[in-house]
């Protein structure tokens, strides 16, 4: 068995409410900690994707809002991309005055 595996096999074998207990703490710290970095330094979005993740693992909501949050960030990103290209083409080249 990979290691992977073998935690995996491990992590199922906990009683259900411990588990819930353990992804609920775990994924309500990190969405806090991403919240708090939203205003502070370091990756508060990611940290945010990061805990509604590992909310999902036993969260049927928390899944459907992951999978919100893939879909519109997908979409996002296209957006922001096609706009970043279309400044990039509209914007003049800089003139070079040769020394008069």
């Amino acid at each position: 068995m990979v290691r992977a595996e073998r935690w995996t096999a491990s992590w199922k074998r906990l009683p259900h409410p411990i588990r819930w207990v353990l992804v609920a703490c775990v994924g309500v710290s990190l969405i806090v900690a991403g919240v708090a970095m939203l205003v502070l330094p370091g990756p508060g979005i990611a940290t945010i994707i990061a805990g509604l993740a590992v909310l999902a693992t036993e969260f049927a909501w928390a899944r459907a809002a992951l999978h919100h949050v893939k879909r519109h960030g997908t979409k996002a990103a296209v957006a922001t991309k096609d706009t970043a290209l279309r400044v990039v083409r509209r914007t003049p080249k800089p003139r070079v005055d040769v020394g008069n």
